[in-house]
């Protein structure tokens, strides 16, 4: 009878356990984690306020962009401090609802920024293949109706999940082997698609570049898709290559798991506003004229 009451009991607290094998590192691990949060905060917002501060940015590509950048601070937040909180402070633990409210929101902004590169991808496809409607096709009120899209998406996908795992009773284990709360299987389904919509329209966008007749006008179509090729592989890259460990890597170490999945969460935040900042001129030109300029006004100061 104690046996059958003990197991009827369902955990409203559980424990992260942060990177299980590690636990000795956790002080030399959390330095990455901090420099890596640190960047993606920093890079992404002055992304943002330059894009938002500057008329001549408020064009299809880089309006998709400060989605992007909004969503990368949003994953990197939920997910980062909650690791660090895990390294510094062995602040492990965390209630149901905060649990399951961290999983809706890893799980939506990484479908959402899923759904922002689908949509970055088909406007680079609009502008290569139809350069003189490139305006008049993707209006300013026609991208917030896609951004209120992309977010719905990933709402309604997830918000079922929610409800059911709301529903269920946690009595078998109150630890959770990892830095926060997540489901790599949930991944799969907002990769699946999206990747092969991407496929699809760079083999449209490589036909039409290939039919150019000017050599240069085809580096330049090509040179205009280096950015967002370089984000898609950096974003799904690290997400497929965790999905085929965990299904064919019976004989890898957790703990490498689990860092593979900290990997996605923080290699795009981070490295997304450094490579649209080296190879998109326009922001490159706004980012070192709003440094220079900070720094002149000081030296006046002074």
């Amino acid at each position: 009878m104690t046996a059958l009451n003990h197991t009827a009991v369902s955990h409203t607290v559980f424990q992260l356990l942060g990177i299980p094998g590690l636990e000795d590192q956790h002080m030399w691990i959390s330095i990455p984690f901090f420099i890596s949060y640190v960047i993606a905060l920093l890079g992404n917002s002055l992304l943002i306020c330059i894009i938002l501060t500057k008329r001549n940015l408020h064009e299809p590509m880089y309006l998709f962009l400060c989605m992007l950048a909004g969503a990368d601070v949003v994953l990197s937040t939920c997910t980062v401090p909650q690791a660090l909180a895990i390294f510094w402070f062995r602040a492990g633990e965390i209630s149901l609802d905060r649990c399951i409210t961290q999983f809706f929101i890893i799980h939506c902004t990484f479908m959402s920024e899923s759904g922002i590169l689908l949509v970055m991808a088909f406007d680079r496809y609009i502008a290569i293949c139809y350069p003189l409607r490139y305006t008049t096709i993707l209006t300013q009120a026609l991208i917030g109706k896609i951004g209120v899209t992309v977010f719905l998406r990933s709402f309604c996908t997830l918000f079922p999940i929610i409800f059911l795992l709301k529903r269920l009773t946690f009595c078998q284990n109150n630890t959770i082997p990892h830095t926060f709360c997540e489901h790599i299987g949930l991944a799969k389904y907002a990769l699946v698609l999206d990747v092969v919509l991407i496929f699809v329209s760079y083999v449209l966008i490589l036909h039409a570049v290939f039919h150019i007749p000017s050599q240069d006008a085809r580096h330049k179509a090509l040179n205009t898709c280096g950015s967002h090729i370089c984000v898609i592989i950096l974003f799904y890259g690290p997400g497929i290559f965790t999905i085929l460990t965990q299904r064919l890597g019976r004989h890898i170490p957790p703990h490498t798991h689990i860092l593979l999945a900290n990997v996605c969460m923080l290699a795009p935040p981070m490295l997304n506003p450094i490579i649209y900042g080296i190879k998109t001129k326009q922001i490159r030109v706004q980012v070192v004229h709003l440094l220079f300029t900070k720094q002149k006004s000081l030296w006046f100061k002074n």
